[in-house]
This record gives C-alpha cells, sequence and structure tokens, in this order.
C-alpha cells in the first residue's frame, strides 16, 4: 500500500512510527469490508479508543460540525458529559440503524454488567450510493460486531476498506484514511492521530501540498460529467481524532473545531451537501469521568490537563495530520466498478506527481 508521504510529498509535522491514529497507545481500528456482486460495495469501521479490553472505561470527549447534512449518533450525550465509550463506527449512510443495533449487542455480550446500564454508542456515516446499493440491507448488526472483532493496533489498510468502501473523494475513488503527529510537550510527547472517511469535494477544488490540480486532472471524471444526479461536492466526511494528552472535553472540542483546516489545505470549501462531522478524544485521565449509578460515600475526580495557553501545537498537529490523512486515502484507493455500471477512477498518481513537479520548478 503507497502513501502520500512515501511519494516524496512535501508534508509538515513529525509523524508517529505507524503515521496512523493507531499511534495513539490503545487506539484500535477494525473493518469490515463488504464487496459483494454488482451493486454492494460499503462497510463497517470500528474506532476503539482503549481497545477491546477497556471499551468502557470512558474517555473525555468533544465534537464539532462544519456542515449537519450527515449523522453522527451520541452527540448530545457527548454535550451533555464530555465522556465517550463503546466502540464508535462508522458506515454508510442508511446503515447507521444496523451499526447502532451492533455495538449494542457486541457490548451486552463483552460486558454484560456493562449492558445493564444504558448505552449511547457513537455512529457515523458517509454516503455511499454512487457506489453502492445503499438501500439494500446488506449491512447488519453482525458487520458491526466483526469490525470490532477484528481491531487492532499497529498499521491499518487504507482507502476501499470498511466504511471507506464505496465512498468517493474530489470525484476520485475515496474512502479510509490515517496520520499521525507527534507533540512535544515539556519532557513529555503525546501523540495526535486522525482517521477520515473521506467522501467529500469537487474534482476542480482539489489541492495538494498548496497546488490547485483539480482542474489539470478533470478528464476522467464520471461523477461529474454524466447525467449522475448528486450534486459536485456531495457527499460527506467523517472524521475521528484521538490523542494520549490529557485533555477537558471542551479541549477535545476545539481540537475537532480544527479539522476543517485540515480538509481546506486539500480543497474543499465546504458544501451543503456535505455532511462534515468531527469527533475528538483524549486518552488521557484513565479512570475519571465515570458514568456509573452512585454508590457508597460521595468523593471527587480529579482531571490534569495541558493549559489552554498551551494547545496551539496540538492544532496544529490536527490540521497536519489531516491532511495528510485525506491523501492518504485517496493515494491508496483504487478504481472501483459499482451498481449501475458506475465508475470511481483512482487518483492518477504519477500525473499528480508531474504536476507537483512543474509547479515546483516554476
Amino acid at each position: 500500500m503507497t502513501r502520500a508521504r512515501e511519494l516524496g510529498l512535501p508534508l509538515s509535522g513529525r509523524t508517529g512510527p505507524g503515521n496512523a491514529i493507531t499511534d495513539v497507545p490503545g487506539v484500535e481500528v477494525g473493518y469490515t469490508t463488504l464487496i459483494e456482486g454488482d451493486a454492494v460495495r460499503t462497510g463497517v469501521t470500528a474506532i476503539l479508543p482503549r481497545g477491546r479490553a477497556d471499551f468502557a472505561v470512558p474517555c473525555a470527549a468533544g465534537w464539532s460540525s462544519l456542515n449537519g447534512n450527515g449523522e453522527m449518533t451520541g452527540t448530545a450525550w457527548l454535550s451533555e458529559t464530555g465522556s465517550l465509550r463503546l466502540p464508535v463506527l462508522i458506515t454508510n449512510t442508511h446503515a447507521v440503524g444496523p451499526c447502532h443495533r451492533g455495538a449494542i449487542d457486541w457490548a451486552t455480550a463483552a460486558s454484560p454488567a456493562i449492558a445493564e446500564q444504558w448505552l449511547l454508542p457513537v455512529v457515523a456515516e458517509t454516503w455511499d450510493g454512487y457506489l453502492n446499493d445503499i438501500n439494500g440491507p446488506h449491512v447488519q448488526p453482525s458487520h458491526a460486531i466483526a469490525a470490532i472483532d477484528a481491531a487492532h493496533g499497529g498499521p491499518i489498510a487504507e482507502g476501499s476498506v470498511g466504511g471507506g468502501t464505496g465512498m468517493n473523494c474530489y470525484a476520485f475513488k475515496g474512502g479510509s484514511g490515517t496520520s499521525s503527529r507527534l507533540v512535544r510537550y515539556g519532557e513529555d510527547e503525546y501523540s495526535v492521530g486522525a482517521f477520515v472517511q473521506a467522501n467529500f469535494g469537487s474534482r476542480k477544488e482539489l489541492t495538494v501540498c498548496g497546488v490547485p490540480v483539480g482542474e489539470a486532472l478533470a478528464d476522467d471524471n464520471p461523477m461529474e460529467h454524466t447525467q449522475w444526479r448528486t450534486p459536485p461536492s456531495a457527499g460527506s466526511v467523517i472524521v475521528t481524532l484521538a490523542t494520549d494528552a490529557p485533555l477537558l472535553p471542551l479541549q477535545c472540542s476545539a481540537l475537532a473545531r480544527r479539522v476543517p483546516l485540515g480538509l481546506a489545505r486539500t480543497g474543499t470549501t465546504g458544501s451543503h451537501f456535505s455532511g462534515d462531522i468531527f469527533l475528538a478524544f483524549s486518552t488521557g485521565n484513565p479512570g475519571a469521568l465515570t458514568m456509573g449509578f452512585p454508590d457508597g460515600e460521595p468523593g471527587y475526580e480529579q482531571l490534569r490537563f495541558i493549559p489552554w495557553s498551551r494547545l496551539d501545537d496540538f492544532f496544529e498537529a490536527v490540521v497536519q495530520s489531516v491532511e495528510e490523512a485525506v491523501l492518504n486515502a485517496l493515494v491508496a484507493a483504487e478504481t472501483m466498478t459499482g451498481r449501475d455500471g458506475h465508475r470511481s477512477p483512482a487518483l492518477p498518481v504519477d500525473r499528480l506527481l508531474d504536476l507537483l513537479s512543474r509547479s515546483i520548478r516554476a
């Protein structure tokens, strides 16, 4: 699997060892990929903030929306408490329900005691109906469970995998992408990781490392140069941020609000028809933010956090990792044909590199 940085693209920042969201200790990612016949091109992605073993240990978390033409369940509870637990699932627009059920079924089997309380999973979506028979009942709760069970740390696949299987980005084949940055804080060092399900942008907008390349790559564009009904730039993007830096829930929301700055580096102007919703969580402060029923004598919890005035390096890490995660999704994805013969071409990497080289020489 080729990645953007391996192509020699001039990307800023110091990455973690795997240049992935799984560089944040404990974070695991799993996929279920469904490619069947001529019309099924979809799947499920699972992100476990603390892995399967500690899935019920809450994380500080926050969220943000650039444009609300999309869905992320559980956000009312995130806003209320700043607390996230359970696996986070990403899928297609019409499969939110089965994935929500699957997350509950998985948690019930993994820890019946936890399931005795309320379960409010976070499930997010982007629309894959160009390539996938999105109205068919292809994604089932069992597929969500399988994605959770497949989750692991270390290197993870990108492109047309998991929830990103049938997605498109800048009218090229898109999908799943990830990246990370390391942030030095005094004597400590923390990771910031981004995972994107990239399904947004019009071809003319595409910008790579500051160079507008979309117009020069406009010739093979079946999504926008046919009678296909969806407006250019339609789709959506879900971004999940993770860090092991100890943060307050509102600071996680502040990280999530920086995601559009990274997306904008790749050219998007934020279409009305694109649901752009972002989640950020911190694995610092394990054991705090417990949500169980009160028991015993009243007590206190403590949160250790980085001062607001020291967050700029973390904001920079978000912007850089989100930009690179989108490029990784584009570079990794291969041409795909799906329902009704719809074709989504891969990003022509050789032509892209030639355009970038000529821009540098100029």
